[in-house]
């Protein structure tokens, strides 16, 4: 088939009828004629000329030219295509380098092979095309529910049909034990977009918390409408659920808004959620009573904070110790995720017998090491000193407070203090020095002997092998495992090295071994490599 004798009209309305078809750009198809018939002349003419095609948008004539670009005479590489400035002379007026010179070549025959060549190239245009429009589509989607029909199976996978392309429930992010049959019509939660080989990916989810928030946002006009806002979202899909709302408007209830006149609207969330019983809470910045709300329906005796730790312990009444755990830890769990925190939970008995045990293990601590009767000691505990430390570089004010405590009296205590703690520094030193510390890592700022020791049984020597070391490695962290939070002891955690500490101490470690530009050090640091929670796959990684 000649390109001379073809309708030349009918290359534009089959460009519009596959674009149509498609749902894309109709230049985006003839684009993709253009460079086939390229190709095809190129055939023709030969590979390594420059054979370029343009169609005409109005009528539809392609026009074949062959371009020859003017380059240096030391970089002549390709004589069909490229010509020296001299060579150029004949066909340009005063011609420079990077010039092309434009002649129309005859129009070829497309033979079979040539017309099989060129409709590949057009499908595979047609396809890239489709690929980013369907990408484009979706990817501002992200975050947001779709309804779809499911189209098939796959190893317990989900394939469904989202109108303009297809998305995949992945087994794992279905509820329990849901079951779906071929044009079934589901609703999900679009959880990521990706651009792939094969075309853009669409990864649905029915168990990630947002869903949830999402589908309480569609049924609660007040949400939507922004006067109440869903604060966080735990889930145990299928099975329980906590949800924090806060209400910006006081006339208006969060919890009540939620759940609507007779329970409608958070039956109607429960109902798509396979039965999944959720419990509505009102936010509250004060965390301690936040979580008291958070572990209904078990009451709370006592909340103690410990924001540096991240940590929280919540005392109940015996009888309550069951309610607040819940069937296989199932309310502590959600509390957790919903507070961000860690909680211990024990009853009132317990308290009271860890304070005790604690109280006699610190009397009995400077009983020891000061030389002091029970008595004596017991007040030291009572006045709240935990350790050594705080009696040796307290101001002497704080111990004059105690009664039968005077001015030589109180220098006496911090004197025996001091004399035991240099005397354990020498011990660690020396057990540090034995076990092959190295100076580069003695003379590093921050480390006590305690330390020194602590990191030499870890095997970390020189100043090289501290600078290696992850921040949560040294401080603490906590790894997430199939779901399930599990915490990673830390080599200085002992010392109450907290991450930023920890992070301080490798950055500094490594810009004295010049690893890392000074100048750098603050773009490092908000870009640091752990935020003390990693989870199971990135320490494999690592």
């Amino acid at each position: 088939m000649a390109i001379t004798s073809a309708n030349q009209l009918e290359l534009l309305q089959t460009a519009e009828a596959v674009a149509r078809e498609k749902m894309i750009d109709p230049a985006l198809v003839i684009d993709a004629m253009e460079e086939s018939l390229a190709r095809a002349a190129k055939s023709r003419y030969g590979s390594e000329m420059d054979i370029r095609v343009k169609i005409d948008r109005k009528t539809g004539r392609a026009s074949f030219t062959r371009v020859r670009t003017v380059v240096e005479e030391d970089d002549l590489e390709n004589y069909q295509a490229e010509m020296t400035v001299e060579q150029a002379k004949q066909y340009l007026d005063d011609p420079k380098v990077g010039d092309q010179y434009i002649e129309e070549v005859p129009p070829v025959e497309m033979g079979r092979i040539a017309a099989q060549s060129a409709k590949q190239v057009i499908l595979q245009k047609v396809r890239e095309a489709e690929r980013d429009r369907q990408f484009e589509e979706f990817k501002d989607r992200v975050g947001t529910i779709i309804n779809g029909q499911v189209k098939r199976e796959e190893y317990g996978n989900i394939i469904v049909d989202v109108g303009s392309g297809e998305a995949i429930l992945r087994r794992n992010e279905k509820i329990g034990r849901e079951s779906y049959r071929p044009s079934d019509r589901i609703r999900c939660y679009i959880k990521d977009v990706r651009r792939e080989a094969r075309g853009p990916q669409i990864f649905l989810s029915r168990t990630a918390p947002e869903f949830m928030a999402e589908l309480f946002k569609m049924e609660v006009p007040e949400i939507y409408d922004g006067i109440i806002e869903i604060k966080a979202v735990a889930r145990d899909p299928g099975s329980r659920a906590k949800i924090a709302v806060i209400s910006y408007d006081n006339s208006i209830d969060p919890v009540g808004a939620c759940v609507g006149m007779r329970g409608s609207r958070v039956q109607a969330v429960v109902n798509e959620l396979q039965g999944e019983k959720i419990d509505i809470i009102p936010w509250n910045e004060d965390m301690p009573t936040f979580l008291v709300n958070a572990l209904q329906p078990a009451e709370v005796s006592k909340v103690v904070l410990d924001e540096d730790a991240e940590r929280i312990e919540v005392v109940v009444p015996d009888e309550q110790l069951s309610l607040a755990i819940g069937r296989r830890g199932q309310n502590v769990r959600l509390a957790s995720q919903l507070t961000g925190l860690d909680i211990d939970i024990m009853t009132e008995e317990e308290e009271s017998t860890r304070r005790q045990k604690e109280f006699e293990d610190r009397t009995h601590l400077f009983m020891e090491n000061l030389d002091l009767d029970e008595f004596f000691a017991q007040l030291l505990v009572s006045e709240g000193f935990t350790n050594l430390e705080e009696v040796a570089y307290v101001e002497l004010d704080e111990l004059l407070v105690i009664d039968g405590v005077d001015d030589d009296t109180a220098k006496e205590l911090q004197a025996r203090a001091r004399d035991v703690l240099e005397a354990q520094n020498r011990a660690a030193m020396e057990n540090a020095r034995a076990l092959g510390v190295e100076d580069s890592l003695v003379e590093f700022e921050g480390l006590t002997p305690q330390m020194l020791e602590a990191l030499a049984k870890d095997d970390v020597k020189t100043l090289e092998d501290f600078a290696t070391c992850a921040d949560w490695e040294l401080a603490g962290g906590w790894t997430t495992v199939n779901g399930e939070r599990v915490k990673d002891e830390g080599v200085l955690e002992p010392f109450d090295v907290s991450l930023e500490d920890a992070q301080t101490m490798v950055m500094t470690a490594r810009v004295l071994l010049g690893w890392v530009d000074p100048t750098d050090v603050g773009a490092d640091e908000d870009g640091e490599e752990s935020a003390g929670e990693t989870t199971e796959e990135e320490e494999a990684g690592a």
